[in-house]
């Protein structure tokens, strides 16, 4: 099992799990996901931080910026400045659960970087 968390975030994969091998969470608020369920997830929110890091040097100091996207059965949303931001995100399956979560700036940062380290670590490891 892997853990990590830190001030409005969790994030945990057990492998040990068939069905559900992915928690994620935020403040007060947390979900399991399948594993196709977090691959798009992480192509998500992956894409989108991509995005801003491609804007951020277009934008002036005060300026707003709001990114959507959808992928597959997760729509989100970064929404911040230059300096940070926040991220929200939506599960709509055909059938089954939905999930609305939402991590606040710096937590989105963190989450984001915490999905990009273990999908990495995951694929390094051959799961």
């Amino acid at each position: 099992m892997i853990q990590q968390e830190g001030p409005g975030w969790r994030l945990v994969w057990d492998s040990t799990r068939t069905d559900f091998c992915v928690l994620i969470g935020g403040d007060g608020w947390a979900a399991e996901l399948t594993e196709p369920e977090w691959r798009e997830l992480v192509a998500l929110t992956v894409e989108l931080d991509h995005q801003h890091r491609v804007l951020v040097d277009q934008l002036m100091e005060e300026e707003a910026i709001e990114l959507e996207l959808d992928r597959g059965v997760w729509w989100g949303c970064l929404a911040g400045d230059r300096r940070s931001w926040s991220l929200s995100v939506v599960l709509s399956p055909l059938a089954g659960r939905g999930l609305e979560g939402h991590w606040s700036a710096p937590a989105a940062a963190a989450m984001v970087a915490a999905m990009r380290t273990l999908w990495d670590r995951s694929i390094d490891q051959g799961s």
